[in-house]
């Protein structure tokens, strides 16, 4: 690096929706502009760090000139210091280990899904490890950990088989502690609270305080509880793990979603809790599904299934054959998505007979299974349009009978609406739902709902005299740009 060279751009700006989808599409017109925008560089210092005329770096903002030379690229990845990941390309040599890996605290090494057997202690230590190093996580550590892809295949799937077998035993000696029972029930709380707040709103701004109640908890593992307290503690630690491992995900850390998850899980066994440990699989299936892994996904929860079948209520049941039948949706099997989704209608509709799930399946009901439905539909009607106005009516059920109260799903629903019209032709419904998609996405953080706001973006284009699509065609690059 020389003194034209930027400094490693800020995480903010590499966290940026519209930044990574550029990147990952070499739209290099685009990001370049939004460097310039959000990342205080000016055309010439990005001409001097990439090795590039200032003419052609204004000629590429014009969409007058096209990069696809890959040296070029990884000449870009160099001088601006963009990750590899975000460009589709192998990790570049200054991501080596001369900086600490974004996991770990510098110095200490992370232990892999091997290392780790699934004792409670190993558990303990390892929620340890986590928070740790995320509580002091640095923009450049961010910056990293935003780019760092998730697993997948063996290397996710294999190390989750021990969720199946008995706990090992622990040999470590810890000192006494005295934390009772409403010191658990006040944490229990807690948890319940933050993952209330995470469902309604979505994003990751109350990520930290979630991260220090959950290093406050592995503390209180560290030393030896009365059993009761002790059992109720790891249940803890894995609903606050969860919710991490959501937050996380919402704000684009997709690694570390998974870290979170796997900590869930090795929690929730040690608590003994397979039905929430079911749901923690479940949780990861659905990343998978929207990093577009459907085999790992159907995997996973085939893996749920077999751990819960003799324990899981009904909402519970209902809930991962809906992820069954969105694995199969996505994989084209159209008759096994019906199967699975009529055997999640038949569990839910047994709900009523028992009324002692867990409070954090309450969520799962009549409308939930709608929307879910309708996106599943849809995901066919990317394939077939003749499914759009199945998956439309099933989408409108869920608005009615959920309403706004559920930021992140109102938002979800409303853009799976708006494609629906799109995909039906009909551009005036489409530019009607894509308003009101637009203002319910602006009413929450996530993540999420920006990357399927930005699939709207597609369909504006081409319709270029209609002046009611150019106006929504604004309104949504307004709002991503400035997220």
């Amino acid at each position: 690096m020389d003194a034209t060279t930027p400094a490693p751009l800020a995480v903010d700006v590499l966290a940026r929706d519209d930044m990574r989808r550029a990147l990952q599409e070499h739209d290099f017109a685009a990001a370049f502009v939004l460097l310039k925008k959000w990342g205080g560089l000016s055309q010439n210092r990005i001409a001097a760090a990439c090795r590039l005329t200032p003419g052609k770096v204004s000629l590429i903002i014009k969409g007058q000139h096209q990069i696809t030379s890959i040296e070029v690229i990884r000449r870009i990845a160099d001088g601006l210091r963009i990750p590899g990941a975000l460009l589709g390309l192998a990790s570049r040599p200054w991501e080596g280990t001369s900086d600490p890996p974004p996991a770990d605290v510098p110095g200490e090494r992370r232990p892999a899904d091997d290392d780790v057997p699934w004792r409670s202690d190993a558990t303990v230590a390892l929620a340890g490890t986590l928070t740790r190093s995320d509580l002091v996580m640095d923009r450049r550590d961010a910056s990293r950990a935003l780019a760092a892809a998730a697993v997948s295949g063996t290397a996710l799937l294999d190390p989750l088989e021990a969720w199946l077998q008995p706990a090992a035993s622990s040999s470590s000696v810890r000192r006494a502690g005295r934390l009772g029972t409403r010191d658990v029930e006040q944490l229990e709380q807690t948890a319940q609270a933050f993952r209330r707040w995470d469902h309604q709103h979505g994003g990751g701004l109350r990520r930290k305080a979630v991260l220090g109640q959950l290093a406050e908890v592995a503390s209180a593992l560290d030393e030896h509880q009365a059993g009761a307290v002790e059992i109720r503690l790891y249940r803890v630690m894995a609903h606050l793990s969860g919710t991490a491992a959501t937050m996380a995900w919402d704000t684009g850390y997709q690694r570390r979603a998974q870290d979170y998850y796997r900590l869930a899980l090795r929690s929730a066994h040690a608590a003994g809790d397979v039905v929430f440990g079911a749901n923690v699989l479940a949780g990861m299936a659905r990343q998978m599904l929207c990093r577009g892994q459907p085999q790992d996904a159907l995997e996973l929860v085939r893996l749920a299934q077999e751990g819960a079948r003799r324990v899981a209520g009904p909402r519970v049941r209902a809930m991962l054959h809906t992820r069954e039948a969105w694995a199969l949706a996505v994989m084209g099997r159209t008759a096994a998505f019906r199967r699975a989704t009529e055997q999640s209608r038949e569990a839910l509709a047994a709900q009523e007979a028992h009324d002692d799930e867990p409070y954090w399946i309450a969520y799962f009901d009549e409308a939930e299974l709608a929307g879910v439905t309708g996106g599943r539909l849809l995901d066919l009607a990317r394939r077939d349009s003749a499914h759009a106005e199945g998956a439309a009516d099933h989408i409108r059920q869920a608005l009615d009978r959920r309403g706004p109260e559920a930021a992140r799903s109102h938002a979800l629903d409303r853009i799976g609406l708006a494609e629906c019209h799109f995909l039906a032709g009909d551009v005036t419904g489409a530019v009607r739902e894509t308003h009101r998609a637009v203002d319910a996405a602006a009413r929450t953080a996530s993540a999420r709902v920006r990357d399927q706001l930005g699939g709207l973006y597609s369909y504006t284009v081409g319709h270029g005299k209609a002046r009611a699509v150019r106006d929504v065609r604004e309104r949504l690059r307004d709002l991503l740009a400035n997220r």
